[in-house]
């Protein structure tokens, strides 16, 4: 149901499942760690480099005001809200995305380079 609801793409970077060759991780929205639940309601279907990243996180620093803001939440937030395309980069339109960003190093070279890849053949069409 998770895979299904998430469209098969990382709920965080959007990354489709097919571009990926490592098999995508159900991630706790809130850790369990943090008593974060099993339901469904909690779960987000990750990437790997977004879900190794986030780990247990749910705020980091907002680069720009360097003030304490918490994660995007894919059951709670709207994704258009928060975050647009660049070219290959991710950008943050508010202090929620680019927080997420950050956390989650989503512009990191490699990332954006294959991010940069996949949209010149056509593989990854962003949302």
């Amino acid at each position: 149901m998770v895979l299904e609801r998430a469209g098969y793409r990382c709920e965080y970077c959007h990354m489709p499942q097919v571009c990926d060759y490592i098999t995508f991780q159900i991630d706790h929205v809130r850790a369990r760690k943090h008593r974060g639940t099993e339901n469904v309601s909690n779960l987000a279907l990750s990437c790997f480099p977004c879900n190794v990243h986030k780990s247990s996180n749910v705020a980091g620093f907002d680069p720009l005001s360097d003030r304490l803001v918490p994660l995007y939440h894919p059951r709670h937030d709207t994704w258009r809200q928060h975050f647009k395309w660049y070219g290959a980069k991710l950008i943050g339109k508010t202090a929620k995305g680019r927080t997420t960003i950050a956390v989650l190093q989503i512009n990191a070279p490699d990332r954006v380079e294959h991010c940069r890849l996949l949209i010149l053949t056509g593989d990854f069409v962003r949302p």
